[in-house]
């Protein structure tokens, strides 16, 4: 192989990877911005702090309705959900839906925010 071809192929291939990873970035960025925009009023992630609704902190793998220090309904508390990105979608999507009984009644209505959301909370899809 000529050294100008694989120059190239290398030159192809670390732009790809540059795409991906500025891709990466603009999609965390997003779902910050969408949090922030969406959720923030209710939500805290950087403390352990409980607001209007509970912190999110860790929220990956726990069990909905288990933060301490933070008044459920008791239909979340009783829903035996354990947040994973599947559980989350469904949730955002259509709380009340999901858990009749919920205090949350924030819907989301587009797929691809929700999806940026759970990504950034963490929980990767």
């Amino acid at each position: 192989m000529s050294k100008r071809l694989f120059a190239a192929i290398a030159l192809v291939a670390a732009s790809w990877a540059a795409d991906s990873s500025v891709a990466q970035e603009a999609d965390a960025a997003a779902g910050e911005r969408l949090f922030r925009q969406r959720c923030g009023a209710c939500h805290q992630i950087e403390t352990a702090r409980n607001g209007v609704g509970p912190h999110l902190q860790d929220v990956a793998g726990r069990a909905a309705g288990s933060v301490g220090g933070y008044n459920y309904s008791p239909a979340l508390r009783a829903s035996g959900i354990t947040w994973t990105p599947e559980t989350l979608e469904t949730y955002l999507a259509n709380p009340t839906a999901m858990v009749r009984g919920t205090r949350m009644v924030q819907r989301f209505n587009n797929a691809d925010e929700r999806a940026a959301i759970i990504r950034f909370l963490g929980i990767r899809q």
